[in-house]
């Protein structure tokens, strides 16, 4: 099931198109930020990642925004959600029965509050799961390769 929304689709995501997703890209760095749309730290701090993923367009680097809304919520509220607010990056909805399944596999220490914000250095195969808000300027200095 995939809703279109201006520029960006809303898709489902299970467990396993997660990992296919992240294992797309061999020299890309994967953004992943898990949020809500009834989560206002969250609301607040999108602008930040759509902004990320303009000024790196040209680089190798991906911004993935991951809905936890219910998926029942998928066209009355994420929908109209992302379409209000233009959100151009690839958008996300949980398809996953078991959601503490999913939870454990981004990061076993993840307690499945939000925001939060997995990065994924393909080329080094680092994983830095934060959960908390951040700044531009914090996702910028984040994104930069690893050595």
């Amino acid at each position: 099931m995939i809703a279109s929304v201006g520029n960006a689709q809303v898709k489902l995501l299970s467990l396993e198109n997660f990992d296919k997703r992240l294992a797309s890209g061999k020299d890309t760095t994967f953004v992943v930020n898990f949020w809500a749309t009834w989560c206002a730290p969250c609301v607040e701090e999108l602008p930040h990642f759509e902004r990320l993923q303009a000024e790196k367009s040209s680089s190798p680097l991906k911004v993935i925004l991951v809905s936890v809304d219910s998926k029942s919520k998928l066209s009355q509220v994420v929908d109209p959600f992302v379409k209000t607010h233009k959100l151009q990056s690839e958008v996300y909805i949980f398809d996953e029965p078991d959601q503490q399944k999913f939870i454990d596999h981004v990061n076993k220490s993840w307690s499945g509050s939000v925001p939060a914000t997995l990065i994924v250095h393909a080329a080094s195969s680092r994983r830095d799961f934060y959960e908390r808000e951040f700044s531009f300027e914090e996702l910028k200095t984040l994104t930069i390769k690893p050595h």
